[in-house]
C-alpha cells in the first residue's frame, strides 16, 4: 500500500541537539525507568547495571556522585543518559548474527506501502515492524537476483567482511524466486483451493455429469490455474516496481488473492499510476487470451469449461481491482490522480482510503442484493445462498475496510519517519581498553554522562561494542574482576552506521544487519556514539502513536 511522508521535525527519541556535546552535564535518571521499578539503591537484589543511583562499593577508584532525580516531565537526552540497569533486551537471548547470549535483532520495520493485491479483494498489507513493521508493514532497488544483496551492501562500510544477507521474510510455502523475488503460498490459500474445488465441482456436475468424481480433479486444476493467473497479476506489479528501482520484499498468495510487498513508494504520481494499473491490465489481457483460446474449443468439453471459467475469473479480478478505493489497485490509481492534482501524496492517500471505506460499505450491502437478484429461483436454494452471499460480502467488506485503514495509518506514520535520525537517537559512548574492569568502565561512563561502552585497540580504533544486556547479567560484586572484552560483540561492517542516516534509510540499514547495538560514525570515520536498536524501536512506536 502506498503511504507518503512529510517533513515534520518533532523529536522522536530525545530532545537533544543533533550536534555532539564535548562536556555533557551530569545525566538525570529516566523517569520511565524509575516507574518501571528499577532498583537504584545498594540493597537492590538481582543483576543490574550501575546507573545514577546504583553505587558500586567494590569498584576501585572514586565513585561518581548520583545526579538529582528529574521531575516527572523531564526527558533526558539519549546521548547524555548513563548506563542503566533496565535492559532493552533480556539477558540470555541468543544473537541472530553471533549466537552470543543477550543480543537480539528485533527492530521495527518500515511500513510496507507498496502492496498490491489480486483476486476478489486485497488483504490488508502486513506490518513488519516497524520490523513492524515493517512493518512496518518502502530504498533503492536493482532488478534481478542481485537486488537483495545490493540492499545489504548499500549500508556496509569497508571491504573487511562480506555483507550479511537480509533474513528471508517467510510467510508460507516458498514456491520460487522469479526476478529474484520470493513467492510464498500462505496456509490460507489451501482453504480457498478446497472451497473453489468444491464449488466449481458442483457446477461441473450440472454441465458435465458424465465426469463423475473426476470433476473434483478438474476443479482442483481450475483452482491452481486461477491462482497462477493471480501470480501473473502480481508479477506485473513486481516487474514494474523493479523497473522503477523499487525493492520488492516478497509475493504472497493468500486468502482472496495475492499481495506484492513493495517496500518503497513511487517517487512520482505517474509511476504510482503505472505501478497500480499494470496488474489489472495484465488480468484483462489474460481474460482476452483465454477467450481467444475458447473460440475453437467445444463449449461443453472439459477444456471449454476450464477456459470459460478462467476467462470470467480473470475478468472479475481485473474489474474488482479497478474499483477506486484503497487497498485495491484502483484506489492506488485514484491516489496517484489526487496526488498529481494537489501535489500532496498524503491528500491522495486520504481521499483513496475514504473512498475505500465507502466501497466496503457498498460491498457489504450491495453484493448480497446483487447476487440474490441474479441467483437461482429455486426456493430450496434461496436460504443457503443468501447466507453464503452475506458471509462473503462481510469478509470482503472487512478486508477492504481494514486495508483502507492500514493505508491511512501507514501514510501518517511515514509523515513522521524523518524524525528517526541516527544523530538524535545515538547514545554517548566512552572508549575503553579491552582489559578494563567492567566496574571501572561503568564509573567512567557515569562520570562523563555516557550510556555505552566502545572497546578500542591500542591505536584507539573501535574493535567491539559492550552489550547492554550482558552488563546487566553481571552481578555488582563481580564487576571489578570482569574485563569488558568478555561482554563485547565484535564489530562487523554492517554494525557501523553513518550519523547522517534518518527515516527509511536508517531503518533499512538496521534491518539489513540485525543487532542490538550499532557504532555510529561521522563521515570522517570518527566515533559519534552507539545506537541501540531498542531506542529506535521506541522512537518508531512513539511516531506511530503521534497524530498527523
Amino acid at each position: 500500500m502506498d503511504v507518503s511522508g512529510g517533513s515534520g521535525q518533532p523529536r522522536s527519541g530525545n530532545d537533544e541537539s543533533a550536534e555532539p556535546q564535548a562536556h555533557p552535564k551530569a545525566p538525570a535518571a529516566d523517569p520511565a525507568d524509575s516507574a518501571a521499578g528499577e532498583p537504584t539503591g545498594p540493597t537492590a537484589t538481582g543483576p543490574q547495571a550501575p546507573g545514577p543511583g546504583a553505587p558500586e562499593p567494590e569498584t576501585p577508584g572514586p565513585q561518581s556522585p548520583p545526579p538529582a532525580t528529574p521531575g516527572p516531565d523531564e526527558t533526558p537526552a539519549a546521548r547524555d543518559e548513563p548506563v542503566r540497569a533496565a535492559p532493552d533486551t533480556p539477558p540470555g537471548t541468543p544473537d541472530p548474527d553471533t549466537g552470543a547470549a543477550g543480543d537480539t535483532g528485533a527492530r521495527p520495520n518500515p511500513p510496507s506501502d507498496g502492496e498490491h493485491a489480486s483476486g476478489p479483494a486485497e488483504p490488508p498489507g502486513p506490518t513488519e515492524p516497524p520490523a513492524p513493521a515493517a512493518g512496518p508493514r518502502h530504498a533503492a532497488h536493482h532488478t534481478g537476483a542481485d537486488a537483495p544483496r545490493h540492499r545489504t551492501e548499500a549500508h556496509t562500510d569497508g571491504p573487511g567482511r562480506p555483507p550479511q544477507r537480509r533474513p528471508e521474510p517467510g510467510g508460507g510455502l516458498l514456491m520460487g524466486r522469479p526476478f529474484g523475488v520470493p513467492v510464498y503460498v500462505a496456509p490460507s490459500w489451501f482453504l480457498v483451493a478446497i472451497l473453489i474445488t468444491w464449488v466449481f465441482g458442483g457446477q461441473l456436475d450440472r454441465v458435465l455429469p458424465e465426469l463423475g468424481a473426476a470433476r473434483y480433479l478438474v476443479s482442483l486444476f481450475f483452482a491452481v490455474a486461477f491462482y497462477a493467473s493471480v501470480l501473473v497479476h502480481e508479477l506485473a506489479h513486481t516487474v514494474a516496481a523493479l523497473r522503477f528501482k523499487l525493492p520488492v520484499r516478497r509475493i504472497q498468495l493468500q486468502f482472496f488473492g495475492g499481495v506484492s510487498e513493495i517496500e518503497k513508494e513511487a517517487e512520482t504520481p505517474g509511476r504510482e499510476f503505472v505501478l497500480a494499473f499494470v496488474g489489472p491490465l495484465l488480468s484483462l489481457v489474460l481474460s482476452g487470451v483465454f477467450y481467444a483460446a475458447l473460440l475453437p474449443v467445444e463449449p461443453d468439453s472439459v477444456a471449454g469449461v476450464l477456459l470459460a471459467g478462467l476467462m470470467v475469473s480473470n475478468l472479475i479480478v481485473a474489474v474488482f481491482n479497478l474499483l477506486p478505493g484503497l487497498p485495491l489497485d484502483g484506489g492506488r490509481m485514484l491516489r496517484a490522480v489526487v496526488w498529481k492534482l494537489t501535489g500532496k501524496p498524503m491528500s491522495g492517500t486520504i481521499a483513496a482510503a475514504w473512498v475505500g471505506r465507502a466501497l466496503a460499505i457498498a460491498v457489504l450491502i450491495g453484493l448480497p442484493l446483487l447476487t440474490q437478484s441474479l441467483g437461482s429461483d429455486a426456493a430450496d436454494d434461496v436460504g443457503m445462498d443468501t447466507v453464503m452471499d452475506a458471509l462473503l460480502a462481510a469478509i470482503l467488506a472487512a478486508i477492504i475496510w481494514t486495508g483502507a485503514g492500514n493505508s491511512l495509518r501507514m501514510a501518517r506514520l511515514r509523515e513522521h519517519l524523518p524524525e528517526l535520525r541516527a544523530r538524535a537517537l545515538t547514545r554517548r559512548a566512552v572508549p575503553v581498553q579491552a582489559d578494563t574492569p567492567l566496574s571501572e568502565a561503568l564509573r567512567r561512563a557515569n562520570a562523563s554522562g555516557a550510556r555505552a561502552l566502545v572497546v578500542v585497540d591500542g591505536e584507539g580504533a573501535p574493535a567491539s561494542l559492550v552489550r547492554e544486556a550482558a552488563i546487566v547479567g553481571v552481578p555488582e560484586h563481580r564487576r571489578p574482576w570482569v574485563p569488558v572484552s568478555t561482554l563485547a560483540q565484535d564489530l562487523t561492517d554492517g554494525m557501523r552506521v553513518s550519523a547522517e542516516l534518518s527515516g527509511e534509510e536508517l531503518l533499512d540499514a538496521l534491518r539489513a544487519n540485525p543487532a542490538t547495538e550499532y557504532l555510529v560514525v561521522e563521515e570522517t570515520g570518527e566515533i559519534y556514539g552507539v545506537l541501540s536498536a531498542a531506542d529506535v524501536e521506541r522512537a518508531f512506536v512513539k511516531a506511530m502513536a503521534r497524530p498527523s
